[in-house]
């Protein structure tokens, strides 16, 4: 995995981090490691990984899109980094990296967590399930009919009551008069 490159992007708070996460993966085809509290200021890294093109694209969007939430403190993108650096770059303060907790599972460069083959395995497992004959013995969910295409009471969400949103509450026929909550 020669092409691979690690992304950072650094930001004041949270919020600005998950957008920037949110933005960066859905621009380009990148993995998200996770995200790194920083010590004092409030700051989070973020940290992605893909092809440098890729990686270059989701670093500049994300950071575009975080800095509408608050600042980016800053961004840097790191092409083909040494396999030396991945226990920096995944460790244990990164929130949801779960490669960082098994260095075995790491791939050749160090960064990519290789396929086992155990997802096939999986895949499989879930697709024999699925293709299971009914025997009959599970029981039936009852199926209430709705009106109006799906649209219930907003007040009490029985499918008997004729009551739509918007309408008055005194329709509802589970509306019981005499509160003075309205008044």
């Amino acid at each position: 995995m020669a092409n691979n490159a690690l992304g950072m992007i650094e930001t004041v708070g949270l919020a600005a981090a998950i957008e920037a996460a949110d933005a960066a993966v859905k621009a380009a085809s990148v993995t998200l490691l996770g995200y790194e509290l920083t010590r004092g200021g409030g700051l989070v890294l973020v940290k992605l990984i893909g092809d440098v093109g890729a990686v270059k694209a989701a670093v500049a969007a994300g950071a575009q899109s975080a800095q509408k939430v608050n600042k980016v403190w800053s961004t840097h993108v790191i092409a083909r980094p040494h396999r030396e650096v991945a226990p920096i770059i995944q460790s244990r303060e990164t929130v949801g990296c779960q490669a960082a907790a098994h260095p075995a599972a790491l791939g050749e460069s160090g960064l990519m967590p290789e396929k086992t083959g155990g997802e096939d395995y999986q895949e499989e497992y879930e697709l024999a399930e699925l293709d299971k004959p009914d025997d009959g013995n599970d029981q039936q969910e009852e199926i209430v009919p709705t009106k109006r295409g799906g649209e219930l009471c907003n007040l009490c969400g029985d499918p008997a009551c004729g009551r739509k949103k918007g309408e008055p509450k005194s329709t509802c026929i589970n509306y019981k008069k005499g509160y003075k909550e309205d008044e």
